[in-house]
């Protein structure tokens, strides 16, 4: 196992690791105001198609970039108003939205089924690109792998030492409290909903424009739904979000790997891999806690202001 192999392995890692990393942020930010919302797979998929839409008509990638998180947030705004305004059940119209999303993205991505585009190009960073074993992996990766690790960074700063991380918490765990202290706190749920939908659209954009150039329906191949998971992996803290988005992206490459050393399994039984770990780390985490959870207090519950 020679250290160019190692390379490799570690930048197909942090790539697909990446629109797992993105989503999963989002839903953190989210989920510690408060809100649970399982619309992510149809968010990601909406984000996907008008990422590649944009990108494909105009030639632009910024423009398919910014399209694909407008996307998912502007899908999110329906969640937030009919969740949160209208105080619905927040479950139900997360499932409701999801495959609200799957619909929608199949309609308007219909005409460019099988379309592919240039993609992403790496961009290598002189001298550190040559670093043995992570150079590559961490410093020779397309912009919006180098995007995900600033949002990473900066939302682990938000969290842990400012003002408005801790506000955010306090909105998840105790709504009635913050509100006591004057803190608007549907509007900020609102912001937590509208910037995970761009988080969701952020990650299909990165599906359909850098980790497969092309659009197809269901490209998302539920990442939505492991990132839902990551986020319970990792107790709701950002920097276990990273961890665990590298540990599914791992997972999902295993089988790749496994093929290429001639293992004699059935390659839809390696494909199902990540699927697996996820349900694993489920129970584990779950056996774990014994029936005690980490989850925001308040998460899932809605909050009337006149209450």
């Amino acid at each position: 196992m020679d250290i160019a192999f190692i390379d490799n392995v570690l930048f197909a890692t942090v790539r697909t690791a990446t629109p797992l990393l993105l989503v999963a942020l989002g839903v953190m930010i989210s989920e510690r105001s408060g809100v649970l919302n399982l619309g992510q797979e149809g968010m990601v998929l909406v984000g996907a198609a008008l990422a590649f839409i944009a990108a494909y008509v105009t030639g632009n990638m910024g423009w398919g970039i910014i399209a694909g998180a407008f996307a998912g947030m502007l899908v999110s705004v329906l969640f937030a108003f009919i969740a949160l305004s209208l105080m619905a059940n927040q479950v139900a119209t997360g499932l409701a939205l999801t495959i609200f999303g799957t619909g929608l993205s199949a309609f308007v991505g219909a005409d460019y089924v099988g379309q592919s585009i240039a993609g992403l190009s790496p961009i290598s960073i002189p001298l550190l690109s040559s670093i043995p074993f992570i150079g590559k992996a961490f410093f020779a990766q397309d912009i919006m792998v180098y995007l995900s690790f600033c949002l990473f960074g900066g939302l682990w700063w938000l969290m842990r030492a400012t003002r408005l991380g801790l506000i955010i918490r306090s909105v998840g765990e105790n709504p009635e409290a913050a509100h006591a202290l004057g803190y608007p706190v549907r509007k900020i749920r609102y912001c937590a909903v509208l910037f995970g939908g761009a988080m969701a659209g952020l990650a299909g954009a990165y599906l359909s424009l850098a980790y497969t150039p092309m659009w197809s329906e269901g490209i998302a191949a539920g990442r939505g739904w492991i990132a839902l998971a990551l986020v319970v992996f990792a107790s709701w803290r950002a920097n276990r979000v990273l961890f665990g988005a590298w540990l599914f992206g791992f997972a999902s490459i295993l089988h790749l790997l496994l093929q290429g050393y001639g293992y004699a399994i059935s390659p839809n039984l390696l494909a199902m891999l990540p699927y697996l770990v996820t349900i694993i780390v489920l129970v584990i985490m779950m056996q774990r806690k014994q029936g005690g959870s980490d989850a925001p207090r308040s998460l899932g519950r809605p909050f009337s202001p006149s209450r």
